[in-house]
């Protein structure tokens, strides 16, 4: 007894590729028959009963799908039902029971939650001098504000959820469509789809409403690709259009596991007919739906579920991306750990101080504070331990708890001024830029590297065929005269004539017209708009996913040959002289980023062609004859002006040939495992023997304002990289319409070409000793020479080997690392997706750790996207798949500048001063506490109330901070976009570098010191009220906090003009100090701040001292600030001064 269905599906595919094919004659692989699948069935069978009998274990690598949940014939094989997973989506993080426990286990993973937590906890259980409250209250706080936002994002993610699980789905059962809800759908039912409707889960396509069995879809939900896609029905069940016929299909499909490759799918269908044996076809890509795209120009189609749920592809790339940190967040955690161990030491002075004080046995214990029995047994250390503990809770205030709540209200509402910039705001899209996180926005203003793609970020996207050159000869559409097609010659020559040059010409066209995969149109609308109406007539256009297929399409038509249709299987062309022609197509070898080309297999009258296009450096070393010194040089001279280009080429196939390419094909496709090297390896020895036809220049246009993008980012400091898959000359051409190269701009080569002439440990010595030379005779120059460095991803892979490392030649990476530091551009050429992402890390992880950050538009860039430090998507044509995995979208690459210069600038200036400031005030409020115990004997007798304890970074401070770090400019936007250089200011996390915070925590204990000490000699003097009563402790600790809160919160006042925050925040502390202490409160035990703050008001001289103190502690600051200004102006400062001067100068002539 088999142990399930997976066992027969894997035996049965693993024979099949051991060889079960290659026994079979050719004729029956090229056109299947009863006697191989008899063969198969025999094998299938044999091979599933003796791996049963084997007993092997882990053998399910493969699923089988029952269409409509009908069994197998007797004696087809074993029928065993499988569990699948229902249809139903969840994408919320927490259910109502699992809610609270799991936020607030992960909450309190978070070290400073769950360092307040011990603290409370250690209140609860010593007796310590402050209230549990003074803790517990902040915390809770925190929590709690956390809480209730998380929980409110997952109440959204189940509201989606449960709109998308709800929705209704049409299923064919018992010869009807029924209406069910998509969660309900199960593995193996067939599903009806209609037009502009979502496919509910992966389904295989079975037949279509279309005559040809096709369908078209966009995928813009999974990819981004707008584009119309086409899929095509398994050509057995494609016939059937009634629900009676689709449910009397009797079949199974065997297919791979859910895996997340969206364009990867391996599998095939068995069909039984009455008693026959079963036909199998093999299933791809080309035959599955997925869950999330849409159907589109078909009425309808039928088609079998076989992931359903969190099994679908869609589910799959729900992966969550690898936590970012930015720069501030490591600075600030490097902060906390020093105030963490500045806390400590206070505890332990304090300790030591303390049993060094109480030595003396009349101070251990005086007379008005006798100890218990159990206090007097307690041992020493025990009691040292207790008083440690005591005084780390009453110093712990140092660390600001709220800081974290504060930061990320900050990060989140601040990120709405992104997408709220109108500027940004793209109006061909209808989209402005998007926010993916909130985490990253300061990191915006520390870039040092920008990896950028070129085709569709820093160029258009938009192709438009340009010229070809055929067999030696230049063809530019519109260059026609008398009806005749003229060459671009130096002299106006007609084009070749001969009959051998008129055959390679229309081999030429024909092969652009037949090797492609566009979609022709029709109707007059998509999606409804109107489209190819010519006269109130509608006519036929170009779709397709590749706008370079489209281009050339096109181009052939203008240039007289026109791709009319693909119609039951054959290709028609409209020729010049307006004859349809029609080719059967036979096979498609589909274009792939290794291989770098495609292919297809037709059938004219008489003969089998195969007609390949694709990249220079792919086609030339499979051309075997052609012109090929002529298009090779044309080829480089369109590179050189920036063109994109492909080369052209064909073969004429025997019958045995096609044939034999048949075997290979067929033999892949079969394959159920490892079926994508299995097609590379047919692919690769089909496309050989190649005659070149000829090649073609495409143009992909600049985006707009990207050079002047990149002109202020090289102004601000950032160095700008171009990663590409492009040639060295079409990307060296863009580069220097960009602006990334200059014309001064010396250009240092690192290629596969110039290495096979030196070797690669010479070349790279030899680039090296070029900059350090060029560095120590410039030396202090300004005028120093500018250099650019153009690398291959071959040569790259060998810098990059592992084993250079060990070997006697040296660390090549470290020299590849010295020479790009003293480049200010790089270009990377013919580089894969991969590598992108190994230059961004290589980047990232070099000594300096300087910030990155991708950009790119491709689903080619989305791993330097994730890769970079900060990631960055463009909205364009290759799809939404690099702006889903982003930290950022923006509609264009000239966004780019706001997007940093702008935003970035004010973010990281914002968030830097928010963190200071929190450690200076906290400082401020804290060191008086300290400075306290050596006039209370060391008791932990605590200097201020338990409400003002709570309240401080709650309420009395935090609210002045956070509106400044939401709307400070200290610097207009104009200014920003027009001085790019004043980005250098702020570079290399300039504002939170150790000096800085030294001097921040050194300005907090200087004013914690004159809040204490000035009010101390003001009671030296031993102050009355005007009744005669003197000033107590309570009264010294409100009179040092009045002061204390004033004056942190007036420290704001340099950078905000809303004044009503300031003075609303302070005016909020006096009333509530007023009715704190002037109400008998009934739920307190005892009230020691009655009448206190009232009783303070009512003394002149404490007037005094509080105006006196804080405009003592204001004055070094301003001091400080003006000397700076006045000595050693930053450049943000004198554009500040410009600015000054400006508006005075105007006010002046208006006047």
């Amino acid at each position: 007894m088999c142990r399930s269905s997976g066992d027969v599906n894997s035996a049965f595919f693993t024979v099949h590729t051991l060889g079960t094919v290659e026994a079979l004659s050719l004729h029956s692989l090229c056109f299947p028959s009863r006697c191989l699948f008899h063969s198969l069935w025999c094998h299938n069978l044999f091979f599933s009963l003796l791996r049963s009998c084997a007993g092997e274990e882990n053998w399910v690598d493969s699923r089988t799908v029952y269409i409509g949940h009908k069994e197998p014939p007797p004696g087809a094989e074993a029928y065993i039902p499988q569990r699948y997973p229902d249809n139903r989506i969840v994408s919320s993080k927490y259910t109502f029971w699992n809610f609270i426990p799991k936020n607030l286990f992960e909450q309190f993973r978070r070290i400073a939650n769950f360092y307040f937590l011990v603290i409370f906890l250690v209140q609860l259980i010593i007796d310590t001098p402050t209230s549990p409250v003074t803790s517990g209250l902040p915390l809770f706080f925190v929590i709690t504000v956390t809480a209730i936002k998380q929980g409110y994002e997952d109440w959204l993610r189940h509201k989606a959820d449960c709109s998308l699980n709800e929705c209704p789905v049409d299923v064919v059962q018992q010869e009807k469509v029924v209406r069910t809800q998509s969660h309900k759908l199960r593995v193996g039912d067939i599903v009806m789809v209609r037009e502009d409707e979502t496919f509910p889960c992966d389904l295989i396509f079975l037949s279509s409403s279309r005559d040809d069995g096709t369908c078209y879809v966009t995928t813009t939900s999974l990819d981004g690709e707008s584009s119309h896609k086409t899929y095509y029905a398994v050509p057995d069940t494609m016939a059937f259009k009634t629900e009676q016929e689709v449910d009397s299909l009797h079949a199974t499909i065997e297919c791979e596991q859910p895996q997340p490759d969206l364009y990867k799918f391996v599998g095939r269908i068995n069909i039984y007919k009455d008693k026959e044996e079963p036909v199998s076809r093999t299933l791809g890509a080309e035959n599955l739906l997925l869950r999330g795209a849409t159907l589109k120009n078909t009425q309808h189609i039928y088609a079998v579920a076989v992931y359903t749920g969190m099994e679908t592809k869609m589910a799959l790339n729900y992966q969550s991306k690898s936590q970012k940190r930015s720069a501030v967040e490591k600075s600030m955690n490097a902060f906390l750990i020093v105030y963490l161990f500045i806390l400590i030491s206070k505890a332990v002075i304090n300790t030591v101080l303390k049993y060094a004080w109480q030595w003396s046995p009349d101070r251990d214990e005086p007379w008005y504070n006798h100890r218990t029995e159990n206090e007097r047994q307690r041992h020493v250390v025990i009691r040292a331990f207790t008083d440690f503990l005591a005084f780390m809770v009453l110093f712990n205030y140092i660390i600001p708890v709220s800081m974290y709540v504060t930061v990320e209200m900050q990060k989140f509402l601040g990120s709405y001024f992104i997408t709220w910039d109108e500027e940004m705001f793209d109006e061909e899209l209808g989209q402005g830029a998007q926010v993916n996180t909130s985490d990253l926005n300061e990191e915006l203003g520390q870039v040092e590297y920008v990896f950028t793609d070129k085709t569709g970020t820093l160029t258009e996207n938009n192709m438009e065929f340009i010229e070809c050159c055929v067999d030696g000869n230049v063809y530019i559409p519109h260059a026609i005269c008398n009806g005749q097609i003229l060459s671009a010659a130096s002299s106006i020559d007609m084009i070749d004539s001969s009959p051998g040059g008129k055959r390679i010409r229309d081999l030429f066209f024909r092969a652009l017209c037949l090797c492609h995969t566009v979609q022709v149109k029709e109707e007059e609308t998509v999606d409804g708009i109107k489209r190819g109406i010519h006269q109130g007539r509608p006519t036929s256009f170009y779709i397709s996913s590749s706008p370079d297929e489209v281009a050339l399409v096109e181009g052939m038509k203008r240039l007289g040959y026109t791709y009319l249709r693909l119609k039951d299987n054959y290709m028609e062309i409209l020729n010049k002289d307006d004859e349809i022609e029609r080719f059967e197509l036979l096979h498609v070898l589909n274009f792939d980023s290794v291989r770098r080309r495609m292919s297809v297999i037709v059938k004219s009258i008489s003969e089998y062609l195969m007609f390949c296009k694709g990249a220079d450096s792919s086609i030339f070393p499979r051309v075997v004859s052609g012109k090929v010194e002529q298009v090779k040089a044309h080829v480089e001279q369109n590179a050189v002006e920036g063109l994109r280009t492909l080369c052209v080429a064909y073969r004429r196939l025997s019958e045995s040939e096609y044939q034999e390419a048949c075997h290979y094909l067929t033999e892949a496709k079969l394959a159920l495992q490892d079926r994508e090297q299995r097609l590379a390896q047919a692919y690769d020895v089909i496309e050989r023997d190649f005659v070149l036809l000829g090649a073609t220049a495409v143009e992909d246009r600049l985006q707009e304002k990207a050079a002047d993008t990149i002109e202020s980012l090289h102004k601000a400091g950032i160095k700008v990289w171009v990663l590409t898959g492009d040639k060295m000359e079409t990307a060296a051409a863009t580069c220097y319409a960009s602006k990334l190269f200059r014309r001064s701009t010396q250009i240092l080569e690192l290629t596969k070409k110039r290495t096979k002439e030196q070797s690669l440990h010479d070349v790279l010595f030899e680039l090296n000793r070029t900059v350090l030379r060029q560095r120590s005779i410039s030396g202090l120059s300004v005028d120093c020479l500018d250099f650019g460095l153009i690398i291959d991803g071959a040569t790259l892979s060998a810098v990059l080997k592992p084993s250079q490392e060990v070997s006697g030649h040296g660390n090549y990476r470290e020299i590849f690392l010295e020479i790009c530091r003293n480049c200010s551009a790089v270009l990377c050429c013919r580089m894969a997706p991969l590598q992108k992402a190994q230059i961004v890390k290589l980047i990232k992880s070099s000594k300096e750790h300087p910030i990155t950050l991708a950009v790119g538009d491709g689903a080619n860039d989305v791993s330097m996207i994730l890769e970079a430090h900060v990631g960055i998507g463009i909205m364009g044509k290759e799809g939404r798949q690099a702006a889903r995995n982003s930290d950022y979208a923006i509609p264009k690459f000239k966004h780019l500048k706001k997007m940093l210069l702008v935003h970035g600038h004010y973010y990281y200036i914002r968030i830097a001063e928010l963190v200071q400031y929190f450690f200076y005030k906290n400082v401020c409020f804290i060191f008086p506490q300290f400075l306290y115990q050596f006039f209370c004997g060391f008791s932990q007798q605590p200097l201020y109330d338990t409400a003002y304890l709570t309240l401080y970074n709650i309420s009395f401070t935090s609210l002045p901070i956070l509106l400044y770090s939401l709307v400070e400019q200290h610097v207009t936007i104009d200014t920003l976009k027009r001085e790019p250089s004043l980005y250098r200011d702020i570079a290399k996390n300039s504002l939170l570098r150790w000096p800085v915070f030294l001097y921040w925590t050194c300005l907090g204990v200087f004013d914690a010191v004159i809040f204490f000490f000035g009010a101390y000699f003001l009671f030296d003097n031993t102050t009355f009220t005007s009744n005669g009563q003197m000033f107590g402790n309570w009264t010294f600790g409100t009179l040092i906090f009045t002061v204390l809160v004033f004056t942190v919160t007036l420290k704001a006042t340099k950078c905000l003009g809303l004044g009503f925050v300031i003075w609303g925040s302070l005016l909020f502390y006096v009333i509530f100090s007023l009715l704190w202490g002037g109400i008998v409160w009934p739920f307190l035990n005892y009230q020691r701040m009655y009448y206190v703050f009232m009783q303070m008001l009512s003394s002149g001289p404490a007037w005094l001292s509080i105006i006196l103190l804080i405009t003592v502690s204001l004055l070094p600051d301003v001091i400080k600030k003006v000397l700076c200004r006045a000595i050693c102006p930053t450049a943000t400062e004198r554009a500040q001064v410009r600015k000054r001067f400006l508006k005075i100068d105007l006010k002046f002539y208006l006047c």
